[in-house]
């Protein structure tokens, strides 16, 4: 499923708006601890966070991650935005818990899945 529909569907605010929504999500993974996400995550993921700072941008990029999703309405610092903007990393952001965003992604990603 693309960025952009699943962005739509859990009503995703875009922080980084020109950034790479046409690209292909394979799952998500789940996870704050940096050294967890690097080791476990998958290659198109969708990575639930709620970690703001600039690291969260060399792991995306280092992991190939789709996009990265901020839950509880935090918000990133300038130079994370800035460092994610360069390196291509769409930013996303929800009011929504890591559980409620992580629990509907999956919801309409194996609804997908049954129907493809």
């Amino acid at each position: 499923m693309k960025l952009k529909e699943i962005t739509e569907i859990l009503s995703l605010r875009p922080l980084t708006p020109a950034v790479g929504l046409e690209r292909e999500v394979s799952g998500a993974y789940v996870g704050d601890l940096l050294s967890d996400v690097m080791a476990n995550a998958g290659e198109g993921n969708l990575w639930i966070t709620l970690q703001t700072h600039v690291n969260i941008v060399a792991v995306a990029v280092f992991k190939n991650l789709s996009a990265i999703v901020i839950v509880n309405g935090r918000m990133p610092d300038s130079d994370t935005m800035d460092k994610a903007v360069s390196e291509d990393i769409p930013i996303l952001l929800t009011g929504k818990s890591a559980f409620e965003t992580a629990g509907k992604l999956y919801q309409i990603l194996n609804a997908q899945n049954l129907q493809g």
